[in-house]
């Protein structure tokens, strides 16, 4: 019934970001759609010197306990010479009204990015003879980091999302949320070494492997990117919200759908610019089964807007917003929109009842529920077998 790319992990305590991971292949009774001639799982993590009890207390201490980019007195002078001052003070205040600043684009900064349980100086090298299809199943595994993935002088043909094949869809760069998987399928002719780059979202560290005809070789490692700034757009247009109470979603009306959350094992602050959606597991329904949904803005999506908005913006990026990705060598980048499934998994019916998860939560606390309730708190939804539930 079902194949492909997974993984597990543990759910008890902090054992997932400390060590308890895996990859799950499981492998089709007929053929795969697509051609490869050698097979590599690529599994991202991110590993802190600290323990993940540790992280915890310390972010609930102070939620920006571990960002180490954020603006200085020399920025605000900067941004008043350029934009004038009572435009950068109105700025300032509408941020720390809100109770966060420019560089929350990750919660976790001074990890080692590994792959394969590898870090960076430690190479995971992955052999091929020139001329072959190498399959490479990538996972990320990290607690909280997105990777922008990309191999220099070799395109990637996505053929899987989420263990779901796809209609193939070449691209030079693609970003990965927490717990999604991707395989992509590569093809490098020459002899020579290959660097499989994965770049934390927030530019703050990086795995990196390498593909090669043999062992010991290596391929020159890219410089990290600048780091992206968050704009308003990322926040989903919240200008004129300043002095709102953001621990607590009354009075909202219009953004039920917005994220003041945090998904399981996903950061806050890795969510600008896609409030009210869950594109990691969008419960039971695989992303690439998402059809007549990608023209829509997901950026600021209300519960009732559905339907009502237009533009051409990706989920993962709001319009405007610092975070929307360029490949590396000015090439393609991977959009949900680009994803279509090879079979689609499901009939099309439509759904019987609809249950609306309000993700709530407070960030200077560093708590996070839904519909206001934490998880230790709240009661189990319930489902029918073979029911269809929006």
């Amino acid at each position: 019934t079902q194949s492909g790319t997974f993984w597990y992990h543990s759910h008890a305590g902090f054992q997932e970001p400390d060590g308890a991971y895996g990859a799950i292949v499981i492998e089709p009774e007929g053929r795969e759609p697509f051609r490869y001639d050698r097979d590599y799982v690529v599994q991202l993590t991110d590993k802190h010197p600290h323990s993940g009890g540790r992280i915890m207390r310390n972010l609930k201490i102070m939620p920006d306990y571990y960002n180490r980019e954020q603006q200085t007195v020399g920025d605000f002078f900067s941004d008043a010479s350029e934009n004038g001052l009572m435009a950068t003070v109105k700025d300032r205040m509408a941020w720390g009204d809100m109770r966060m600043m420019k560089a929350d684009v990750e919660d976790l900064q001074g990890f080692t990015g590994l792959m394969n349980g590898k870090g960076p100086d430690q190479n995971w090298t992955g052999i091929f003879e020139p001329g072959e299809r190498i399959r490479l199943r990538f996972i990320n595994s990290s607690a909280m980091t997105y990777f922008d993935i990309r191999i220099p002088g070799l395109q990637m043909t996505v053929v899987q999302a989420d263990g779901n094949n796809v209609q193939p869809v070449t691209v030079d760069e693609f970003r990965m949320g927490v717990a999604e998987t991707y395989d992509v399928i590569v093809r490098p002719k020459e002899e020579q070494a290959y660097t499989i780059f994965a770049e934390s979202m927030g530019r703050s560290g990086y795995a990196r492997g390498t593909l090669a005809p043999e062992a010991g070789m290596v391929a020159a490692v890219p410089e990290l990117r600048e780091a992206a700034r968050l704009t308003m757009a990322d926040m989903g247009g919240m200008e004129g919200m300043e002095g709102m109470d953001h621990s607590s979603m009354a009075g909202m009306e219009g953004m039920e759908g917005m994220d003041h959350s945090k998904m399981t094992g996903m950061a806050q602050s890795d969510m600008k610019g896609m409030e009210g959606m869950d594109h990691s597991k969008m419960a039971g329904m695989d992303k690439s089964d998402m059809k007549g949904m990608e023209g829509m803005d997901h950026s600021a999506m209300g519960q009732d807007s559905m339907a009502s908005m237009g533009g051409a913006s990706d989920p993962f990026y709001a319009a405007g917003s610092g975070l929307v990705p360029t490949a590396a060598n000015g090439g393609k980048f991977l959009s949900y929109s680009d994803l279509r499934a090879q079979k689609p998994l499901y009939d099309e019916r439509e759904p019987t009842r609809e249950i609306e998860l309000k993700l709530t939560g407070n960030m200077e606390r560093y708590t996070w529920s839904i519909n206001g309730v934490k998880y230790e708190d709240a009661d189990p939804i319930r489902l029918q077998y073979g029911e269809r539930v929006r």
